[in-house]
């Protein structure tokens, strides 16, 4: 014998009703446990924390900075010491392999304090920020300065690529990684390059606020 009408549409009223609050539970738990985001940052030794506990490297610290202003954020240090832009490139498809949501290049310093030549370091630096554009990847370009040891053409070489760079590809830039730190012998270690425990939390003071901005622009579809 079958169910009267009403019972009928009672029974469906049930079952929709069942399907819906699973739903509206999956959602939920699914945003409960959503993975954090997944910032790598491409360096060299100033990403990678040359000479400092691990706890004092630029990713830790940074990743701390970002937490304690809300963020759920895994900073991925993808820092090698002594890399060039032409060893950062060498390795991009290792560190895409990490699956980031959103990137940070710190690379060049090297390059200059070797005195290659700018044209190469740029070549190198178009070549990582297109594949990491044509991933969709959000990015901001961390920049360096050169020193005045290779005289002024040089300098205005060098100094120009991070900005072309930036502009070409629609990317934010962080304009001079180690502003406020670069030749200041209290936030460096003996050796007059590599910040101390004190210069890294300078660099994330300086750079703090254009990381939110690319994370906030990323969690907007910017």
């Amino acid at each position: 014998m079958g169910l009267p009408p009403y019972g009928m549409a009672y029974r469906l009223f049930n079952a929709a009703l069942a399907g819906l609050l699973a739903l509206g539970v999956w959602s939920m738990s699914a945003a409960a446990h959503a993975a954090p985001v997944r910032l790598v940052a491409l360096g060299d030794s100033l990403t990678a924390g040359y000479g400092l506990p691990p706890e004092q490297g630029f990713t830790v610290v940074l990743e701390t900075a970002l937490k304690a202003k809300g963020y759920d954020v895994t900073v991925v240090n993808a820092g090698v010491s002594g890399d060039t832009t032409a060893g950062g490139r060498a390795r991009l498809d290792w560190t895409l392999g990490d699956r980031p949501d959103a990137m940070i290049v710190e690379l060049g310093a090297n390059d200059m304090l070797r005195g290659i030549d700018p044209g190469v370091a740029r070549a190198n630096l178009d070549a990582i920020l297109k594949t990491i554009s044509e991933r969709k990847i959000p990015v901001l370009l961390a920049g360096m300065y050169a020193s005045g040891t290779y005289g002024k053409a040089y300098v205005d070489r060098f100094n120009a690529i991070y900005p072309e760079l930036a502009q070409a590809y629609g990317v934010p830039l962080y304009p001079f990684f180690l502003d406020g730190v670069a030749t200041d012998a209290r936030l460096n270690q003996g050796d007059g390059i590599h910040p101390n425990a004190t210069g890294v939390q300078r660099i994330v003071e300086g750079i703090l606020p254009y990381v939110t901005r690319l994370l906030d622009q990323r969690a907007h579809g910017g």
